[in-house]
């Protein structure tokens, strides 16, 4: 009774009136505790490639297949499977195919339903019904619950069950049907869904696996370093919105920027084209494919645009590195190390002649201040941002399901680094004589973001936590970003390759030795003996024998190339890690053709499964941090059935 005192008891009665309503729901949830783990999948570095990532989702990582395959084996021919499975991904587009192809359209219908709810059965033998029902669109919930769990097998139920089929059927409700049980099959195959970062840039269609994510019944995120480019964006920090817009163009791909949200670059263009209109801009000629749709024409507007947008960028950095001096970045003031006239930089006392020396905007007395277009532009730019409702609307579900880390049944969960010196301490930052690292640097710049975001009365506080967000993007002390410069100019205006150089912290070294992680775990107040850091960020190469699986089974890194642009690096296209109540399996996927493959030509994402991890006994809800959570609720309930039987708190007149 100490733990729990009268007037939280006396506010949970108010939820549960009775003895009998107290007694029903221990019944319940301490039955709950007893179920299997539900199956988890983790993800990262999915950059843009929505379909890919869809068609992961929806098929389960492979296990949807691998299970029809099971079941149906001796029933269904190959292709029979094959067909029912790509019903499951994608029933609003397959099941019109297959009416059209088939003969007696009713009796496919019946024999797919039926199918169909078999396997659904199986799906849903690890979740209470209330579960279910949760997931099921209410006008066909009381429909869908009788065909999952009537046992048409008994004499008297089977002529129910089979009515119930041929009802369906006849009034025309089959594809209504098929749809809710497919979304079911997929909603049961994966329990809860773990983003390990990066869902922006590169691919066209983060827009669209954020509206997927943003639906999907159980989901966490933990941040990349360009999921904050964009946050950052998003809350109006002028260089997060130039790197944004300068990355959408440096690759061609403004589908999310534009169409996604609605950002108009109309200004930049019609800038671009008059101060560098005479200028070849070679060095900013997109990264797009040769047999792209984009005219000639086109790529040398993105090119112009970009260098106008790669300037601007470089000064507003400028601007916040003298801002703010505890960044320790000074060295990354690179427009005062120009030497305009001679056409030539100077870098850690090396000079270096510029492959670009074309700089209309740049006054050289004073390099980091816009020009009056220029800043007309950035002020344009910013309410374009920050006026769109579909980029407020995902920036904000990604703050209020996402973190810079996230602590899961005992396991880590983050995609960058935890910033270390080469002897293996943690790398301390100093803020106003307080020194911070490990998770207590992470616990600050996790709210300094939200500081950023949502603090609109205090505008200095604001742009602190902005240009927080910036610094989380690309400064050497960030745990998204990792290295110590971010080398965009030098990429642009110098030709030697060794200045493109980014060197990684000693943690992307560190993190393959087991004392290193345990060192982490052990900073997180987790147990190092059975907890498990799940990390993205640097893409896998499994191409030249990189491993995913590090530090004697205690990392694993996930980054396995979903993203086209880095395919060639991994050998592979991405990564899923499947923790379920047995253990845990690591999904490597092939290159996903596209949605329209999968459906017309049952194209498949072709995963290679490996076990990394087996549980000594099969885990139960109450081994997890669900089942920790179930328990403290038991436990209040327990303690209110003690008080209404002590007297202490009366039992609320039934109606």
């Amino acid at each position: 009774m100490q733990k729990y005192p009268l007037n939280y008891l006396s506010l949970l009665s108010e939820k549960h009136p009775s003895i009998e309503a107290a007694s029903t729901a221990i019944i319940n949830l301490t039955a709950q505790l007893q179920l299997p783990k539900g199956t988890e999948h983790f993800l990262s570095d999915i950059h843009g490639e929505h379909e890919a990532f869809q068609h992961v989702i929806r098929n389960g990582a492979g296990s949807i297949w691998r299970k029809i395959d099971e079941m149906f084996a001796n029933s269904m021919s190959k292709r029979e499977r094959r067909n029912l499975t790509t019903l499951i991904y994608y029933p609003e587009d397959k099941t019109p195919l297959m009416l059209q192809s088939v003969s007696d359209k009713d009796e496919w219908c019946r024999l797919t339903l039926v199918r169909l709810v078999k396997f659904c059965r199986t799906l849903s033998a690890k979740y209470r019904r209330e579960s279910v029902r949760a997931l099921l669109p209410r006008h066909l919930a009381e429909t869908v619950e009788e065909l999952l769990y009537d046992q048409e097998g008994v004499e008297h139920k089977s002529a129910y069950y089979q009515s119930q089929i041929d009802t369906i059927v006849s009034t025309g409700s089959s594809q209504t049907f098929i749809t809710c049980l497919a979304t079911l099959i997929q909603q049961l195959a994966v329990e809860r869904l773990h983003i390990i970062g990066d869902i922006y840039d590169r691919g066209p269609g983060a827009h669209i696996i954020l509206d997927e994510l943003m639906d999907h019944h159980q989901v966490d995120i933990q941040w990349g370093n360009h999921d904050i480019l964009w946050m950052g964006a998003a809350a109006g920090c002028e260089p997060c919105i130039a790197n944004v817009v300068r990355i959408s163009l440096r690759y061609g791909n403004m589908e999310t920027l534009e169409n996604g949200y609605g950002i108009s670059l109309l200004p930049l263009a019609s800038f671009a084209l008059e101060t560098y209109k005479e200028d070849p801009c070679e060095p900013f000629t997109p990264k797009v494919a040769a047999n792209s749709l984009f005219s000639t024409q086109e790529i040398r507007l993105m090119a112009q645009m970009q260098k106008a947008m790669a300037v601007i960028q470089f000064k507003l950095e400028s601007q916040v590195i003298r801002r703010r001096p505890q960044y320790q970045m000074e060295d990354r003031l690179l427009l005062r190390k120009i030497d305009y006239a001679r056409g030539v930089i100077t870098l850690d006392g090396v000079e270096y002649p510029l492959i670009d020396t074309f700089f209309p905007t740049i006054d050289p007395a004073n390099p980091e201040a816009l020009s009056a277009e220029e800043q007309a532009i950035v002020d344009k730019l910013i309410l374009s941002f920050t006026s769109s409702q579909k980029l407020q609307q995902h920036i904000r579900f990604l703050f209020s399901i996402g973190s810079l880390y996230r602590i899961h049944d005992g396991n880590l969960l983050y995609h960058g680094c935890i910033a270390m010196n080469d002897d293996g301490s943690f790398r301390a930052f100093n803020v106003d004589g307080k020194s911070f690292a490990g998770k207590a640097f992470l616990d600050r710049v996790d709210r300094l973001a939200r500081q950023g975001y949502f603090d609109t009365d205090h505008p200095e506080q604001k742009r602190y936590g902005m240009d927080a967000m910036w610094f989380l993007w690309c400064a050497p002390m960030s745990p998204l970003f990792g290295k110590d410069r971010m080398t965009t100019f030098e990429r642009y205006f110098i030709a030697d390759k060794a200045t493109h150089l980014e060197k990684r912290n000693a943690y992307y070294t560190l993190r393959d030795t087991e004392e290193s992680a345990r060192k982490i775990l052990q900073e997180f107040r987790l147990d190092p003996n059975h907890g498990i850091i799940i990390n993205g960020h640097v893409p896998v190469k499994v191409t030249k024998g990189e491993r995913p699986i590090k530090a004697n089974g205690r990392l694993m890194v996930i980054d396995g190339g979903f993203s086209r642009a880095y395919q060639k690096q991994t050998g592979i296209a991405g990564y899923t890690l499947i923790s379920n109540s047995r253990g845990m399996l690591l999904a490597a996927h092939q290159p996903f053709e596209s949605k329209q493959a999968a459906v017309s030509e049952e194209f498949d994402i072709d995963s290679e499964t490996e076990i990394v991890h087996t549980h000594p006994f099969r885990l139960r809800v109450r081994d997890t941090d669900r089942g920790i959570e179930i328990q403290e609720k038991i436990d209040a309930l327990k303690a209110l059935l003690h008080a209404y039987r002590e007297g202490l708190i009366k039992e609320h007149a039934l109606a």
